[in-house]
């Protein structure tokens, strides 16, 4: 999950119970979320397009054993959907999938017009079912703008371009243009994801079928790591993120690759060609090991 959830359980003081990720599944289980909820629990928070590859919770299944857990236990706990990167795609691509407010026990959800609502960074949209699950004493009231406003954003000055932008978007592309873009976006992400398999250097953690977000690493018993890689794309101008997975699963390094609007598909066949070119250098003359590279990477 996105750094946002430490920093919401660490300022209001919540206890966060986390699912830890484990080599070849990526996703939340309903199965782990009903072991993780008791008496106390205040919400769970499925994730549409999961940070590190791109995939989604399996939001639908997790509501429906929760709704289930609810009514045989007394309990009333709800889910919030983290739809920061997948908001903007999955009504477009997959209208059909029951991630949002079709399902009566999600009351909240997040996306981000900064992401794939094709807005410069700095907007992000959070939406309640109704105004029972939005707290009165979360919002304040002021006056000496012209008439009463409510606000409840924790800062409250802040600049409205990226509004203006949002709404634009929303006028002028509408559903029929955001499904092109995000249709184009995904076919490509599709495209490069079977060219980067074929190479026979990676295997996929994911495919971009859900976002046009896919993750890959490098197949075992190879002499460099996904770092060498991205080092030495971001030499050819390509930024091309490498991390290790979260605990559990922390000794799989992965190459994030996320295609973006303007991103073309003659782009697309450039990095390939790139990438490519990169792993003949790393195969003919692999780097001198690091001591990083020893104590991390060693199983790739």
């Amino acid at each position: 999950m996105q750094v946002v959830w430490e920093k919401f359980c660490r300022y209001w003081e919540v206890e966060p119970r986390y699912i830890p990720m484990q080599d070849d599944r990526y996703t939340l289980t309903s199965d782990e979320v009903l072991a993780m909820v008791d008496e106390n629990s205040i919400g769970v928070v499925a994730v549409l397009g999961t940070t590190f590859t791109g995939e989604f919770d399996p939001v639908k299944e997790i509501h429906d054993a929760l709704v289930a857990h609810n009514q045989h236990s007394g309990l009333q706990v709800p889910i919030h959907v983290d739809a920061a990167s997948g908001g903007f795609v999955a009504p477009f691509l997959q209208p059909d999938l029951h991630w949002d407010f079709r399902l009566p026990n999600v009351v909240s959800i997040n996306t981000s017009g900064h992401k794939y609502g094709l807005v410069y960074p700095g907007v992000g949209w959070a939406l309640w079912r109704d105004e029972e699950h939005l707290p009165e004493d979360l919002v304040f009231h002021v006056n000496y703008l012209g008439g009463d406003m409510p606000t409840f954003t924790l800062n409250f000055s802040r600049p409205g371009n990226q509004i203006v932008g949002q709404y634009y978007n929303l006028l002028r592309l509408g559903r029929e243009g955001y499904t092109r873009i995000m249709s184009n976006l995904r076919d490509t992400a599709l495209w490069l994801s079977g060219e980067m398999a074929k190479i026979g250097s990676f295997s996929l953690l994911s495919d971009g079928s859900a976002i046009p977000v896919f993750a890959v690493r490098l197949k075992k018993a190879k002499s460099y790591s996904v770092f060498d890689v991205s080092e030495r794309l971001r030499i050819r101008g390509w930024q091309v993120p490498a991390y290790t997975l979260p605990e559990n699963a922390g000794e799989i390094a992965v190459l994030r690759l996320v295609i973006r609007e303007g991103f073309s598909r003659d782009m697309a066949g450039l990095l390939l060609q790139d990438i490519k070119n990169v792993i003949a250098e790393l195969e003919a003359a692999p780097p001198a090991a690091k001591k990083s590279d020893d104590q991390h990477f060693h199983h790739n």
